[in-house]
């Protein structure tokens, strides 16, 4: 069963949960899209204009682990004052590391990784979480394309499954993923 827990932006209200997997990518990446489809269900608010995911949301996954939808980075309008306090929010969430076996880091598999990925992926490394690359959006690529980009934006990208939230396709391989890290049979 699969169920919503709480958000939360302060660590007194983050829940004492279960092992964490957790989302991350550029706002209008399709984190909240690929989040529904994964679990089958509208767990992730899905927005037409990007950043409207302010909070961390915590989510029971089949009471194995909690699924974790933190706000999009990169494009979203805030003003400063909520660019800080996203900023505190973000860091006081990635230091319970202890938490966190899996952060699934989606970007969008027409332009590989941007500055604001790149970035992403550096903090990741620095505070030694395991990742995993999610390159979305398969769906609006030829055959061709999405060849030549697996050659050329994601050539020294590893780990990194390619998926369309839109089609449903690659969600096997992301839940098989999520299973081999949390050691789950």
């Amino acid at each position: 069963m699969i169920s919503f827990i709480r958000s939360a932006k302060a660590v007194k209200d983050f829940p004492d949960t279960k092992d964490e997997v957790v989302f991350v990518g550029r706002s209008n990446v399709g984190k909240s899209s690929l989040i529904n489809a994964l679990y089958k269900n509208k767990l992730a608010y899905v927005g037409k204009t990007p950043g409207k995911t302010r909070l961390i949301n915590f989510f029971n996954i089949n009471d194995i682990y909690t699924s974790v939808d933190v706000p999009g980075y990169g494009y979203a309008k805030r003003s400063y004052e909520e660019a800080l306090d996203f900023d505190a929010m973000m860091s006081a969430y990635f230091d319970r590391k202890n938490k966190i076996r899996l952060v699934v880091m989606i970007v969008d598999s027409r332009i590989g990784l941007t500055k604001d990925d790149l970035d992403m992926k550096s903090y990741l490394e620095d505070k030694g979480l395991r990742y995993l690359i999610v390159a979305n959006k398969i769906d609006k690529l030829s055959n061709n394309q999405l060849n030549n980009n697996k050659n050329k934006l994601f050539k020294d990208i590893k780990p990194i499954l390619y998926v369309s939230a839109e089609k449903k396709k690659g969600m096997e391989d992301i839940h098989e993923y999520i299973a081999d890290v949390l050691n789950i049979n």
